[in-house]
């Protein structure tokens, strides 16, 4: 399984930035997919998920209503739209995977048994 994030980039406070997902070998639809971020001299963090059962979403509080996960299915792809974004969204964003069935109630989390790497956000006038 080999995950990668892409779209990242230097963009000023209150800018958007679309992340997307994409996958090797494996179908995205499959699998739950969290998106995780580490800023510099912090520990991860996951900020959202999307189920593989029905598409459900969840967010950490901290980005609800400015971040969108979905999926293109048709791209294989999962993406991230993040809107409003503030310096305090600059980070490593990563994707992340794993089998797990229901609805996605786990923002939050970080343990996903596979990872991608990263792309890097910078949010700076």
């Amino acid at each position: 399984v080999q995950l990668q994030a892409s779209g990242g980039g230097l963009v000023q406070p209150g800018g958007s930035l679309r992340l997307s997902c994409t996958a090797s070998g494996f179908i995205l639809d499959d699998y739950v997919i969290g998106w995780l971020r580490r800023a510099p001299g912090k520990e991860d963090e996951g900020v959202a998920c999307v189920s593989s059962s029905d598409d459900t979403t969840d967010y950490v509080r901290s980005v609800r209503g400015r971040f969108t996960v979905g999926r293109d299915k048709a791209k294989n792809a999962v993406y991230l739209q993040m809107n409003s974004l503030t310096p305090e969204d600059a980070a490593d964003y990563y994707c992340s995977a794993d089998l797990i069935p229901g609805p996605c109630t786990f923002a939050s989390s970080t343990y996903y048994r596979h990872r991608g790497q990263g792309t890097l956000v910078t949010v700076s006038s």
